[in-house]
């Protein structure tokens, strides 16, 4: 069984601690909404299970699949089939889409795939995600809108097909067209194994995708872990009852940024 176990995870941002303890186990075939306050250490969990170098893991373990992948680079943890979608995908001059694709696809893979086994794979990916396929040879995001740079998150997801998914305000920036066909390709992946675990601050995206579980995170710790109707009261209360039932005081925090793209970083690697 492919799971990811979390346990007792502090790390640090530019020696401020952001994570202070976080406990979460994700199981095979789980869609987990994760939710909380803006700067309270949702992105910096997916950049710590991702490997981002800028986040230090000062105690506690990340294992998948009863692996340690602590010491693991970026690349190492995706071959794995831990994949992120980011909430601000940044633009990479010079390096064209479909180049970047074919090299992401080919490096799991025993045996590079032909030329055309790619474009087949490729077009119907862009067919799926109803994207001209026009943008498989721009370069990667450059130029794009908002919108398209999630779309073409969504787009890699689908051709890597990974073991878990982690995206992040992947609907931010969509249209109403544009969520509907971001949590259909969703849902696809979900259907054929793909474990989620998906911020956002809107209610449509989880209604869409209909998470099996709802976790909320505040002052960088896991403080529920429920169903799915966790969902629907914040979206109506926002947090102040979890003050309020809870006896947390949610204190105000510093939003960080991730600093350099781990898609640049593995780049110059």
């Amino acid at each position: 069984m492919k799971k990811l176990v979390i346990k007792n995870l502090y790390v640090t941002v530019d020696n401020k601690k952001i994570l202070n303890g976080v406990n979460l186990t994700i199981n095979k075939g789980d869609n987990i909404a994760l939710l909380g306050p803006n700067g309270h250490g949702k992105s910096t969990l997916f950049m710590s299970i991702m490997g981002h170098p800028k986040y230090q893991i000062t105690q506690g373990s990340i294992t998948f699949n009863n692996k340690d992948i602590k010491k693991l680079s970026v690349d190492e943890r995706s071959k794995l089939g831990i994949f992120l979608g980011l909430q601000n995908p940044s633009e990479v001059p010079g390096v064209n889409n479909s180049d970047f694709l074919k090299n992401i696809m080919n490096v799991r893979r025993d045996k590079p795939m032909s030329l055309f086994t790619f474009y087949k794979e490729l077009e119907k990916a862009y067919q799926d995600m109803e994207m001209p396929f026009e943008f498989a040879n721009r370069n990667l995001n450059e130029g794009f809108s908002g919108g398209e740079k999630k779309r073409n998150e969504i787009l890699q997801m689908l051709l890597l097909n990974p073991k878990l998914a982690m995206l992040d305000e992947i609907d931010s920036g969509l249209d109403v067209d544009g969520i509907n066909q971001v949590a259909k390709m969703i849902n696809k992946k979900h259907k054929e194994g793909t474990s989620l675990l998906v911020i956002s601050h809107y209610a449509r995206l989880f209604n869409l995708i209909k998470p099996n579980r709802a976790v909320v995170m505040v002052n960088g710790k896991i403080v529920l872990d429920g169903k799915p109707d966790l969902i629907k009261r914040i979206d109506k209360e926002g947090y102040e009852w979890i003050k309020n039932e809870l006896k947390i005081e949610i204190n105000k925090k510093e939003i960080h940024s991730i600093g350099t793209c781990a898609t640049k970083v593995a780049l110059k690697k």
